[in-house]
C-alpha cells in the first residue's frame, strides 16, 4: 500500500497536499480505495460551495458500498477534478495524482492538529 511521504492524512483515510498558502487538494488514500473496492462514481461538489469542517465533500460509490470524503477544514470548493466524472476508475488507478477530488481554500488559519503525518498514518492503517 502506498503512502507517500509528502502528504498530509486524515483518520477518514483522506489525504491533504498543500498547494498554495491556503489552497490544498484533497483525495482519498490507497487504503481507502483498496477497502472500497471498484470505484463507479464519485458525486464531487459544485465550484464555489462553502463547506464547514467535516461536512461531507465527495461521495465515492464502488460496487462494495458508498464513502463519503469529509472536509477536514472550513473553506470553499475552487476546482474539481473533471476527469472523474468520466473516469471514476483513476480514484483506484492513481489516487495520489490522476484520481484526486477537489481543490479547496481554506479559510484561515489551515489547523494542522488533528492531521497526521506518513509514520501515523501508517500506523493507523497497520
Amino acid at each position: 500500500m502506498e503512502i507517500p511521504d509528502d502528504l498530509l492524512y486524515t483518520e477518514e483515510h483522506e489525504w491533504i497536499r498543500q498547494v498554495g498558502d491556503s489552497l490544498v487538494r484533497i483525495g482519498i488514500t490507497d487504503y481507502a480505495q483498496d477497502q472500497l473496492g471498484d470505484v463507479v462514481y464519485v458525486e464531487l461538489p459544485p465550484i464555489g460551495k462553502e463547506v464547514a469542517k467535516d461536512d461531507v465533500l465527495v461521495e465515492v460509490e464502488s460496487t462494495k458500498s458508498v464513502g463519503e470524503v469529509y472536509a477536514p477544514f472550513a473553506g470553499t470548493v475552487t476546482n474539481v477534478n473533471e476527469n472523474i466524472s468520466q473516469s471514476p476508475e483513476l480514484v483506484n488507478q492513481s489516487p495520489y495524482e490522476d484520481g484526486w477530488l477537489i481543490l479547496m481554500s481554506v479559510d484561515g488559519e489551515m489547523p494542522t492538529d488533528r492531521l497526521l503525518d506518513a509514520a501515523r498514518y501508517r500506523n493507523l492503517t497497520e
